[in-house]
């Protein structure tokens, strides 16, 4: 396999990790104004990603009634949409790999536009056969949106800006699920499609920011590495760092599994007796949680640089903090206010690990790996946004103490993981 042109980790003799540095330009590294012109520009690529999705949940009671559909069909224009994306995801990772990450994310966007329009006009006409299957065009995508965007960050920064840009993506991340509920709600005051139509200009804004702001470092990789010696780099990246990598990948996709599962339950809560919050009251409650998130993670993201033992650190309380809210949570969740109370540290838990995670991923491996990397990472959140509502659902039916006693193991187990399985070096990434 080609010797990095980013550091990364590798295993020891006694099985801990330690840095590898290689040589490299500092390309594409940016200061002062520019820098966060950047880092809005790649901002706008999960923001985008999450409207799509989050955005149509408010309408589809709108859309069931409007097209004569039942409640699966319509929870299939959600779920058709993650699981194209899903599995696509992986193939975006190689093609990004083999040629440029701009090659991938523009592409990716104007075709998640244009099948919004597709959806819209499927609405329209009342075709739902049109809808879904503009649906699934617009998951194929978003395969090549976010997760080729924490990438390219990965190609562009080092020295501590990485961890910037991504906590910045992070938070972007989770501002997009605060508002898309509020912005679909809002644009269905209009017309029921209304959100529909709207979110191919979200695209085009991202479209002309990632075109115009971002400068992409070259490639190296210029001899094309064969698809056969390709995967037999992959497989030796996971037979050096598996044990890390893949304990990583599992901690970061339990922590939105619990995440977006406690949001789905609190705004199943809202909705009953004696709350009945519902539509943009709803969405606001729901943004109080959320809010922790994107504040801990951006502030997360500018703080830890390529401090390995501080990443552990914040890592290691973030889950503490989630255990503990969720333990407690098990127990008091028939008070509405403490359980938006125990949300709320929860998620701030989340954006204390994921950023910290997400630098740690996307410096593991050289350039012409990483697209593969940072995609199955994504593949396996993607999993565990698309798993937490329907299975914190089904535990609920049978106990609430059970659901919160459920979720606060698994986070003691992610923990764990951390605790024996994930040691960055003292200087973790980039060096």
């Amino acid at each position: 396999m080609k010797q990095s042109t980013k550091s990364g980790w590798s295993q020891g003799s006694k099985g801990n990790l330690r840095t590898v540095q290689s040589g490299g330009a500092d390309a594409g590294q940016s200061k002062g104004k520019g820098k966060w012109l950047e880092y809005s520009a790649l901002a706008t690529v999960p923001l985008v990603l999450v409207l799509g999705n989050s955005m149509l949940v408010p309408i589809l009671p709108d859309m069931e009634r409007e097209l004569g559909i039942s409640t699966f069909q319509a929870s299939l224009v959600i779920t058709l949409f993650s699981v194209a994306a899903g599995l696509i995801i992986p193939i975006s990772g190689y093609l990004s790999d083999r040629f440029t990450r701009k090659a991938v994310i523009l592409p990716s966007l104007a075709v998640y536009g244009i099948a919004g329009i597709a959806a819209g006009v499927g609405a329209v006409m009342h075709s739902y056969w049109l809808l879904i299957a503009a649906r699934a065009l617009q998951g194929i995508g978003a395969a090549g949106t976010s997760p080729i965007a924490m990438a390219l960050v990965g190609d562009m920064y080092r020295d501590g800006s990485e961890s910037e840009a991504l906590g910045l993506i992070e938070a972007s991340n989770g501002a997009g699920k605060v508002i898309s509920p509020i912005i679909g709600s809002l644009l269905a005051l209009m017309a029921w499609y209304a959100p529909l139509f709207a979110f191919p200009l979200f695209c085009a804004g991202s479209f002309a920011a990632m075109m115009f702001l971002i400068k992409e470092p070259p490639n190296e990789n210029k001899t094309k590495t064969p698809v056969k010696q390709y995967i037999s780099d992959i497989v030796k990246v996971f037979k050096e760092k598996g044990r890390w990598l893949i304990s990583a990948f599992v901690s970061g996709s339990l922590g939105l599994f619990i995440l977006f599962g406690v949001l789905f339950r609190l705004s199943d809560v809202l909705e009953e007796a004696p709350y009945r919050v519902d539509g943009v009251a709803k969405g606001g409650v729901l943004a109080i949680p959320l809010l922790f998130l994107v504040v801990t993670a951006y502030v997360t993201g500018r703080h830890i640089k390529n401090n390995g033992k501080l990443m552990r650190r914040l890592m290691m309380i973030g889950l503490t903090v989630m255990s503990g809210a969720l333990a407690a949570a098990a127990f008091m969740h028939a008070n509405i206010y403490a359980l938006i109370g125990f949300a709320a540290l929860s998620s701030t838990g989340t954006g204390l690990l994921l950023p910290c995670l997400n630098t740690l991923i996307t410096g593991a491996v050289d350039r012409e790996h990483r697209g593969m990397v940072t995609s199955l990472y994504s593949s396996l959140r993607f999993l565990g946004v698309a798993f937490g509502p329907p299975l914190f659902g089904w535990i609920a039916k049978r106990s609430d103490t059970l659901l919160y006693g459920i979720v606060a193991a698994l986070s003691l187990g992610a923990l764990l993981i951390i605790v024996f399985l994930v040691h960055p070096p003292k200087t973790a990434g980039d060096v």
